[in-house]
């Protein structure tokens, strides 16, 4: 394949990409497709590469049943769609900072001497950093990674939509997780669309961006 033919696909992946709402029930997504769309997103950038984000895969008739109750509003994709993902970001995560770091020394990545300095000046750093400041730099780290996934599923020739219709208070708790450790992003509900999706239309670039 040349260089121009995957950028033509890329394109068209991002082109292509509509807010699904309305999905194939008989189409399933296996655990081995969709792991290997988790692990395309998860090449996405992060603060530090600390990786904060967390998915829960939301895919059998019991929880999908829980997550009608949380987002009433947006039931369609929740009982239509392959699965619901819930992204989350880990307030937690630089516990794995040490594991990650060694990880890039073992691959020849990263000199050990050069780890233990970075993993000594990012101690520190995140040992000051206020909890609303992290909370703030998981967020967006998570959202890299949603977009990313969203993404990879179209690349698999899945549709996507992001939800923010949901209650944030209870998901959490709702499956069994820490409240206070993870941070609701958004819902991604993936699958087949069953009708085509509306169009929609962007502002002119020269209305959003300026050249200095």
């Amino acid at each position: 394949m040349t260089v121009t033919s995957l950028n033509n696909d890329y394109k068209e992946i991002i082109t292509s990409r509509r807010s699904v709402r309305v999905y194939d029930p008989a189409v399933k997504i296996s655990r081995e497709e969709m792991t290997e769309i988790l692990e395309e997103a998860t090449l996405a950038p992060s603060s530090v590469n600390l990786q904060p984000w967390r998915f829960l895969v939301i895919d059998s008739p019991e929880g999908k049943s829980t997550l009608e109750e949380l987002a009433p509003g947006n039931k369609t994709q929740v009982t239509t769609s392959s699965a619901v993902i819930a992204v989350f970001g880990d307030m937690n995560a630089f516990d794995n900072a040490d594991e990650i770091m060694s990880s890039a020394v073992e691959k020849g990545f990263l000199p050990q001497e050069i780890k233990e300095q970075i993993m000594a000046n990012y101690t520190d750093l995140f040992g000051r950093m206020p909890a609303r400041a992290f909370r703030e730099m998981i967020l967006i780290d998570s959202g890299l990674v949603s977009m990313q996934l969203m993404l990879s599923a179209r690349a698999h020739g899945y549709d996507t939509n992001p939800i923010g219709g949901y209650d944030k208070s209870r998901i959490a708790e709702a499956f069994g997780m820490e409240k206070d450790r993870y941070v609701p992003v958004m819902l991604i509900s993936v699958g087949k669309a069953a009708k085509e999706a509306r169009r929609t239309t962007r502002l002119p670039i020269d209305r959003i961006a300026e050249w200095k």
